[in-house]
């Protein structure tokens, strides 16, 4: 049994990167970046995967980890079915894959488990609720929720332009800043924030995405986050950084049609004026709404996924099934 958490399309790409050129569209490497572009992958044509660094090593790693893709007896896929269908086809028709996700708690989506609310597994220490007991007090779908995940350090001229950014859309927002990122902010910036805004070093994200006060999330395009905002129906708004993401982020503007992509300068930076007009392009007018509702679909397919019967549920049912048998 092999398994990886990552999107479908980037295990594909990274399964035939070792191979001959026939696959490819074209290599770019420029300003210190390598863009890998694939033709022969039905629904990849003209996709640009990993904006990465350091092409080497990277590639040392993708075929030590992708190696034995081709022995094993079940590959098991944490998306479901529907977001990537075409990728999914076409590799289905090459290895034993599965899709058996999404992989989130149960109470989260088809409530069958009542004690499966949570992953059990946090890279830092869980704090008490009190943002949760904060978005209660918030309207429905009137907060901006920022979560650049646990690895991604933005510049400080960058946290500061966020910062404006998210004051000046007069929105609430809920921003997670890990405790080495605290001292990047603008002086004085959680005290002048603090009525419409609440910093804090960590956050439960199942609940927060889950509830009725949720907007909109502001995330790095990291595949879990993603997969969450995708399953429990949040619009995003999508600052992909680095590695996968920049295709993550792809999907949610182009293919899914969740969210909007936040547009970076000639200089790479993100400027507060594009951060305010983004907010307001999800949270407001009938884009907002259109982008809701196609969240909320996402939502719905995800749900049917896992439910008895549904594509997820039945390739689980198979696996074990075999494993009985054998």
């Amino acid at each position: 049994i092999w398994s990886f958490v990552f999107q479908s399309v980037l295990c594909c790409f990274c399964h035939i990167l070792p191979y001959d050129s026939w696959v490819f569209g074209n290599w770019f490497i420029g300003g210190g970046k390598c863009v890998v572009t694939i033709n022969a992958v039905d629904g990849c044509q003209g996709f640009a995967f990993f904006h990465i660094r350091y092409v080497s090593s990277f590639r040392s790693f993708v075929l030590d980890r992708f190696s034995d893709f081709d022995k094993t007896d079940w590959l098991l896929f944490n998306p479901f079915d529907k977001p990537e269908r075409k990728v999914v086809n076409w590799m289905a028709s090459q290895w034993p894959i599965k899709t058996i996700g999404p992989t989130i708690p149960s109470m989260y989506l088809d409530k069958r488990l009542e004690d499966d609310r949570d992953y059990d597994l946090s890279l830092f220490k869980p704090g008490d609720d009190d943002c949760i007991r904060w978005l209660d007090t918030k309207e429905t779908g009137s907060v901006v929720y920022v979560s650049f995940g646990s690895l991604a350090n933005l510049g400080e001229d960058q946290m500061e332009e966020l910062a404006c950014g998210l004051k000046q859309s007069n929105r609430y927002f809920l921003w997670v800043v890990r405790a080495s990122e605290e001292s990047k902010l603008p002086t004085n910036f959680s005290t002048e924030a603090s009525e419409n805004g609440l910093l804090v070093n960590w956050c439960p994200q199942l609940k927060v995405l889950a509830h009725p006060a949720m907007g909109c999330f502001m995330t790095h395009c990291g595949w879990n986050s993603i997969l969450e905002a995708l399953s429990l129906g949040v619009p995003m708004l999508a600052v992909p950084q680095w590695t996968d993401q920049p295709t993550n982020a792809k999907y949610v503007v182009d293919i899914w049609q969740a969210g909007v992509r936040v547009k970076v300068d000639e200089k790479g930076m993100i400027r507060r004026e594009e951060i305010e007009t983004c907010i307001r392009e999800v949270m407001e007018g009938e884009r907002g709404n259109e982008l809701k509702r196609n969240a909320v679909r996402w939502k719905e397919l995800a749900k049917a996924a896992v439910d008895e019967g549904g594509s997820s549920d039945k390739h689980i049912d198979e696996f074990i099934s075999e494993l009985a048998c054998n």
